[in-house]
């Protein structure tokens, strides 16, 4: 048997641990057991009805060939659209790369801009893959600690007192995951005024879940709010959680001119074209009706406070109540006296027909994250159950 042969790079990064427990949870209901998996986010909602006629005309139509590299200048414009009409960022398909899903374009980024050693700042909670690709980058991942007090949000003072001389990014998701939080225009702003004393760093804003906001405010993002600070800001989005596109593997980035160039030349040798066919459809639900969203809104949000009062409800549990997304982040620090850390806590509600994910994947401690992303029914059920393992 011969030697396995791992690179350096890949010696850094782990599974999603996401991904495994899913994947767990997959493997026990194909050997016949009742699980109920809150571990992906991903909406129960059906793919929009013209979405779906847009990629089966484009399979009509022959569509099924190479596209240029980063993107159908039709998606492209369409993104742009997206950008400038929900997320208030003006920009035009020149400035727009379309990627397979969300997490390419951030890998992209990371990979064709992180050397060795530099820094990046990514609050924490956060979200599983934000470190992995750091590192593999060769990167160094700075924590800047939130707390469930504070609904997970951060000060501009907190952030300034980690910049330093290697700092080359910072990493923003809002509504975020795993935690929900929102960060607010007053906030982006404050931000953007402790950034301007430092012109080296950079901003990731990942704004893939902006729809998913029950804050009653309108979505802010701070390439809109501090347009100055614009030709230093990768803003993300795309289809998959606001249009219920998660197998399409879709995601949308716009930034200046050098960094979308460079993220495509990495592109044309890692992947090529995203998936034609998805490329059409993706088109379709930028260009398309958007009305159904704001109901998809509601139904998410009272989900939301469906899981909220029963998680609090169930001794020695505790969550805040998430401004956007559709994540509880929970915690059970008086749980782990009995079972050790949050992943033996994970495993004993998986034991009782329960997927979750640990608190510990996404950075933070002694509890776990759920996803509301499923049928009212489903999760007062998965709420029972973990009550009941917790009795």
């Amino acid at each position: 048997m011969s030697t396995p042969q791992i690179s350096e790079a890949l010696t850094r990064i782990e599974v999603s641990r996401t991904n495994a427990m899913t994947d767990r949870a997959t493997e026990l209901r194909e050997q016949g057991k009742d699980i109920i998996s809150l571990s992906v986010g991903e909406p129960d909602f059906a793919t929009p009805a013209h979405v779906i006629a847009a990629a089966k005309a484009a399979l009509d139509a022959g569509q099924t060939k190479y596209t240029p590299v980063t993107g159908t200048m039709r998606l492209k414009e369409a993104a742009a659209l997206h950008f400038r009409r929900d997320l208030g960022i003006e920009t035009s398909a020149q400035n727009v790369i379309v990627s397979a899903g969300g997490k390419q374009s951030i890998f992209h980024a990371m990979l064709a801009t992180v050397s060795a050693g530099e820094e990046v700042i990514v609050p924490s909670p956060w979200w599983v893959s934000y470190p992995q690709i750091i590192r593999f980058a060769g990167g160094k991942v700075v924590p800047l600690i939130t707390h469930a007090k504070d609904n997970f949000r951060f000060a501009p003072a907190d952030l300034e007192a980690l910049i330093g001389p290697s700092t080359q990014w910072l990493m923003l998701n809002s509504p975020g995951n795993p935690t929900g939080a929102v960060y607010p225009r007053d906030m982006l702003e404050g931000i953007g005024e402790v950034l301007r004393a430092h012109p080296r760093v950079m901003v990731l804003s990942d704004d893939i879940y902006a729809p998913l906001n029950y804050t009653g405010e309108p979505h802010a993002t701070l390439a809109n709010l501090c347009p100055d600070l614009a030709d230093r800001i990768c803003t993300v989005s795309g289809v998959s959680k606001s249009h219920a596109m998660t197998g399409f593997r879709i995601g949308v980035a716009t930034g200046p001119d050098w960094l979308i160039s460079a993220m495509g030349r990495l592109q044309s040798h890692n992947s090529g074209n995203p998936a034609s066919i998805s490329q059409a459809a993706a088109a379709a639900a930028f260009e398309g009706p958007q009305e159904f969203l704001q109901d998809w809104n509601e139904r998410f949000r009272a989900r939301r406070d469906l899981v909220v009062n029963a998680i609090n409800a169930i001794p020695g549990l505790s969550t805040p109540v998430p401004d956007g997304a559709f994540y509880c982040f929970i915690e059970a620090a008086s749980w782990m006296e009995r079972f050790g850390d949050d992943e033996g806590l994970a495993m004993h509600l998986l034991d009782h027909g329960v997927a979750v994910v640990a608190a510990s994947a996404f950075g933070g401690k002694d509890g776990f994250r759920i996803s509301f992303a499923t049928d009212e029914g489903v999760l007062e059920e998965a709420l029972q159950r973990i009550a009941k393992a917790l009795a």
